[in-house]
């Protein structure tokens, strides 16, 4: 029987949780399988499709644990669709009339790989599932185990994606510091825009975490530093109806009591009405290989700046993002646990030749288990009946319904 050999690769957006699976899978089989090579794809699929790849020696598994303490990746990210020909043509990593799932089966055995460790979110995990159908279909076993990355929380059936913790708590102390420019200004509109393309649970987390990090405040009474200015006055979800005429009554009324307003906004909300917008105004929108709009074009704070900035009688307004600030910390205490437990699972599904993803299924009532990839998917709405959520709105004050 031929030696099993590790491959790894991390593929899509940062999130707070990549270079501490990195570390916890080489500690993981340093442990239970210390016989076994690892290897790791530089740039996700793109280093797989170009043979670009690192060793991981004895030294790196030694000093393994330092990876805890890093966000990004140490062995690099990309968005690369093996099911979409010519975008990878049109970036140089196959030749024109090659298959590029082909070409990432073949160099993974050539590579004599046997396990191959996925992290990312549902594309990164459904690409794996179709290199492992295609490698199954034609004669070569492979065994894939991915782990679910994504800081919008949003992939079915997993309860729980890695990163999306520490992404929160980092984003709540970004604004920490962001919201003190309320005293800037007279009549001043700052909109906080928080990661999330389909799903509102990041940006609903972040407001949560705030307002419980500024709840341990002390003030000196009869200042403007206070409670109301430290506090959230809305907040935005892809999930929650819109309705601009109320919201910017309800928000002058804020900013002529207080002289400030504070909104927490999805980059995803009110999304496809802004694209609609722009498409009918002739403007071609960029999407990446997998289709999805390129948010980070859109800017959705800004709209939302557009929209409140004039109907507030704001002085000043402006637009802070927190994503990439909060995507690439370390991972949290939190995180670091459910990482762990993650990784341990992944291990021991490869050696045991169970492909899928881990995760807490919630199919499953929450049992951590490998999940069957046809199972996976992205874009898992954020429950808006759920309780911490009510608390949250509650403390604001603002009125919601689904749209």
């Amino acid at each position: 029987m031929a030696k099993q050999k590790v491959a790894m690769l991390t593929a899509g957006g940062l999130a707070p949780c990549l270079s501490s699976a990195v570390g916890g899978l080489i500690e993981r089989y340093s442990d239970v399988a210390p016989e076994l090579d690892i290897v790791a794809y530089k740039s996700g699929y793109q280093g797989v499709l170009l043979g670009d790849s690192i060793e991981i020696t004895r030294q790196m598994r030694e000093k393994a644990p330092l990876l805890h303490r890093y966000g990004g990746s140490p062995i690099g990210n990309s968005r690369v669709k093996l099911t979409n020909a010519a975008d990878c043509v049109k970036r140089g990593l196959v030749k024109e009339g090659e298959n590029p799932l082909r070409v990432a089966a073949e160099r993974l055995a050539d590579d004599g790989i046997t396990i191959l460790h996925t992290i990312g979110g549902d594309d990164t995990n459904t690409t794996a599932a179709d290199l492992a159908a295609y490698l199954a279909a034609n004669g070569y076993d492979l065994t894939v185990v991915g782990l679910p990355k994504t800081v919008d929380n949003d992939v079915v059936p997993i309860r729980q994606s890695l990163g999306a913790w520490t992404a929160a708590e980092v984003g709540a102390h970004f604004f920490d510091n962001v919201g003190n420019e309320q005293t800037a200004a007279p009549r001043t509109l700052v909109i906080h825009e928080v990661m999330g393309r389909h799903c509102g649970w990041l940006t609903a987390a972040t407001a949560r975490a705030y307002l419980q990090r500024t709840s341990r405040n002390q003030y000196v009474d009869g200042l403007m530093m206070d409670a109301q200015l430290k506090g959230i006055d809305a907040v935005y979800l892809p999930e929650m109806a819109f309705d601009l005429d109320a919201e910017a009554a309800r928000l002058k009324e804020v900013m002529d009591r207080t002289g400030h307003a504070t909104v927490f906004v999805s980059e995803g909300a009110c999304l496809d009405a802004i694209v609609a917008e722009r498409e009918a105004a002739g403007e071609t929108v960029k999407r990446d290989a997998f289709g999805h709009v390129k948010i980070d074009t859109i800017n959705v704070g800004a709209w939302f700046q557009k929209q409140f900035a004039s109907l507030l009688n704001a002085e000043r307004s402006l637009v802070q993002k927190s994503g990439y600030f909060a995507r690439s910390a370390p991972a949290n205490g939190e995180d670091l646990r459910l990482i762990q437990s993650m990784v341990d699972l992944a291990v021991e599904s490869a050696l045991n030749k169970v492909s899928g993803v881990t995760g807490h299924d919630e199919s499953q009532n929450g049992k951590l288990r490998t999940i069957e990839f046809p199972r996976i998917k992205g874009g898992k709405a954020f429950d808006l009946s759920t309780a911490w959520f009510a608390e949250v709105m509650d403390n604001i004050g603002q009125k919601y319904k689904e749209a």
